[in-house]
C-alpha cells in the first residue's frame, strides 16, 4: 500500500504542475474550484485554453478581479504561461471552476482533472480534496519533526 504523498506533482514536457487540490465541499454545493501551481521550465510560451473533469460538467479557467471596488470573477479564455513563469492557482486569484459537481467533495479523497493547452497537449492531474491549502514540502515535514519530538516526551 502506497500511502498519499504530501506533494503530488506532474511533468510532461516543459510543465511542470505541483499540488493540485480543492476543498471540501457538501452535497448540495453545485461548484467548487480546483487550485494548483503551473510553472513553464521550457523557452516556449505555454497556453492554457481548456479543463474538463468527469466530476463536473464542465471547467473553466477563472480569475478574481477587482470592477469599481467589488470582487468578482471573470472566465478566462487563454491563460498564458511565458517560459520560466509559473502561474498560481490560488483562493482569491487564478482557479478552475468546476460548474455542476457529479459528486460531493469530500476530504482525503481525489478526482482526476485533464489540463488542455495549445499546442493539443493535454495533461491529467490528479486533485486531493483538503481542508487547507497544501503548505510547502519542508515545511510539512518540519511539523512532523516536531509532532514526533512532542509525542516521545508523554
Amino acid at each position: 500500500m502506497v500511502g498519499p504523498a504530501l506533494a503530488h506533482d506532474y511533468q510532461v514536457g516543459d510543465l511542470h504542475i505541483a499540488h493540485p487540490w480543492a476543498r471540501p465541499l457538501p452535497p448540495v454545493v453545485p461548484s467548487g474550484a480546483a487550485y494548483m501551481v503551473i510553472e513553464n521550465r521550457g523557452n516556449n510560451q505555454e497556453i492554457l485554453v481548456d479543463a474538463h473533469s468527469p466530476i463536473a460538467e464542465k471547467v473553466e479557467v477563472h480569475e478574481h478581479v477587482h470592477v469599481d471596488g467589488l470582487m468578482k470573477m471573470q472566465r478566462v479564455d487563454q491563460l498564458a504561461i511565458p517560459p520560466g513563469a509559473e502561474v498560481v492557482f490560488k483562493p482569491g486569484g487564478y482557479h478552475l471552476m468546476m460548474f455542476g459537481l457529479k459528486q460531493p467533495l469530500e476530504a482525503g479523497e481525489r478526482f482526476p482533472m485533464t489540463l488542455v493547452f495549445t499546442d493539443g497537449g493535454s495533461i491529467e492531474v490528479q486533485v486531493m480534496i483538503e481542508e487547507k491549502p497544501p503548505s510547502t514540502t519542508a515545511h510539512d515535514t518540519h511539523s512532523a519533526d516536531i509532532e514526533r519530538s512532542e509525542h516521545q516526551h508523554h
